[in-house]
Order: structure tokens, then C-alpha cells, then sequence
């Protein structure tokens, strides 16, 4: 059975777009990075017209790569889930706005179909790739957020659900990568609470990053707790992510933050990685 899954992930991400037409070489540098708009570097201040310069935004994995000098192929996309990532078909896969980022703006890389299905042509291209890094699950959140519009009891109704079907596309998406044989380093990079003071949003946060790193655990893979390091310095502003600068600023007064890391919250995540990867 799990032979059979691996052929029919393989060949459902394949369907969804092209591999790379490279040729396989000795490159121990190469770092492919998958995910959200977390590992994008999405910053809602760089306005429409400058975000035709995917350079224009930094993610984690750019901050990984130039602190260990390797070089990242970044594939993420802001509004990826979990499912898109996977299948480019809808309604069974839906996403959080990725697709329409898509056909308005370039993203770091330039590839056709989903996510995985490129990764996986790249990795059987650059076998001995040095790291592929995760962020996804936050977007998958979100959709159960936006079902239930924002309603607590009715997201924590749905949450066990919502957390199955990560975990099952989390699967997949680690099967289809070690079934091309990929054997080198996975690391997922957990997510963090803008307020670690506001219980749900600490048990949803929690819970989507316990599935994530399980499953990267079970196919022996590390994961970085984006979390735990958050959640450390902003315990000295009262556990909010936001007043420790960790995020990025919409207002001053009142202080409101964006979700997305600032560039202290992304070279915190980037040195997250790196502790695991020392270990």
C-alpha cells in the first residue's frame, strides 16, 4: 500500500506541471525550500508594483543559505496549502490565494505546475541537493478559519478534521520526495503565535505544528521550532511577537503587526535551522 502511494503521489505532482530540464551533477549547495508565504518572504508594505522583483522579497531560507553559503531554489508561494502544493486541482485542493498571487506576480522561481511536482524533477536531476526545508499547514489553518469566519468554537469543531488531511497530504508530499530517492537532510521550520497570550491561537498554532513535525520526524527528517524560538524573546514583551519586532509593522500607535516575520523574526527562524542542522 504505501509502494502504491508513492507511485500515485509521484505521478499526481508530475501531471501538475514540468521537471526541470537540468542535468544531474555533484552540487552538495543546493537548498530547495517549499512552503508558504512564510518562507517566501511575503511583506504586505512592498506595494503592487515592486513586487513584479521576487528579490524584493527575503525569507528565511535566503537568510539559511547565505549564513551556511549554500544555494537556495526557493519554490514557495504565498497562499500555498498544503493540498495545492500537491494537485493544482480544485475544489479538492484549494488554496489560500496562491494561484492568483501566481498569475499576477513572479514568484523566486519560475516553474510550471505545483510545487512538489518541480521539486521532485529537481531533486532526481540533484540528487545530492543538501536540504529541502517545509513551512506549510499555516495556510490550511486558514481555510478553516475563513469557513468558519473567524468563529472559535467552530475552528476547534473542525480542527481535528483539518489536521487529518495535513497530515495525510504531509505524507504524501515526504513520500513522493524520498520515493524519487532523495536521501539527504528535511527539515520542517514550525510556525509561531503573533500572541502568545491568546489561548486559541496558541492551541490551533500548536496543534498544526505537532503535525508537522511528526510527520517530518517519521520520515527522518529535523525540524527547526520556530515556536519555541519566538516564543522566547517575546516572553520579554509580555509574549507578544509583535512588540519584540519579531513582525512585520502595519501602525505604530496603536502597535499592529502583519503575521509575516520581519527581518529579525526571519534571521531568528534561519538560526533555528541552523542549531538543528549542528546538532
Amino acid at each position: 500500500m504505501k509502494k502504491q502511494l508513492v507511485v500515485f503521489v509521484v505521478f499526481l505532482a508530475l501531471v501538475g506541471g514540468t521537471a526541470p530540464t537540468v542535468l544531474a551533477d555533484e552540487d552538495q549547495s543546493g537548498y530547495v525550500a517549499l512552503g508558504d508565504s512564510i518562507p517566501f518572504g511575503f511583506n504586505p508594505l512592498i506595494p503592487p508594483a515592486q513586487r513584479a522583483n521576487p528579490n524584493n522579497f527575503v525569507g528565511y531560507p535566503e537568510a539559511y543559505a547565505a549564513m551556511h553559503e549554500l544555494t537556495v531554489t526557493n519554490l514557495s508561494c504565498p497562499g500555498e496549502t498544503s493540498g495545492s502544493l500537491i494537485s493544482t486541482a480544485t475544489p479538492a485542493n484549494p488554496d489560500l490565494g496562491c494561484r492568483r498571487y501566481r498569475s499576477r506576480f513572479p514568484l523566486h522561481t519560475s516553474y510550471s505546475g505545483t510545487q512538489l511536482s518541480f521539486a521532485l524533477g529537481y531533486l532526481q536531476a540533484h540528487p545530492n541537493t543538501a536540504l529541502v526545508s517545509i513551512s506549510i499547514g499555516h495556510n490550511d489553518l486558514g481555510l478553516l478559519e475563513r469557513a468558519c469566519n473567524n468563529n472559535t468554537a467552530c475552528e476547534l469543531d473542525g480542527l481535528a478534521s483539518m489536521l487529518t488531511h495535513l497530515d495525510q497530504n504531509l505524507r504524501a508530499i515526504y513520500a513522493a520526495i524520498r520515493g524519487v530517492g532523495y536521501e539527504g537532510s528535511l527539515m520542517a521550520v514550525t510556525y509561531y503565535a503573533a500572541d502568545y497570550r491568546d489561548a486559541t491561537e496558541v492551541r490551533l498554532i500548536s496543534e498544526v505544528d505537532r503535525v508537522l513535525a511528526d510527520a517530518t520526524r517519521d520520515f527522518d527528517g529535523d525540524v527547526a521550532d520556530g515556536y519555541r524560538t519566538f516564543r522566547k524573546a517575546a516572553a520579554h514583551f509580555k509574549g507578544s511577537s509583535c512588540a519584540a519586532g519579531l513582525l512585520i509593522v502595519l501602525i505604530q500607535s496603536p502597535l499592529t503587526c502583519d503575521f509575516h516575520p520581519a527581518s529579525v523574526g526571519r534571521d531568528l527562524l534561519a538560526r533555528a535551522m541552523g542549531r538543528v542542522a549542528n546538532e
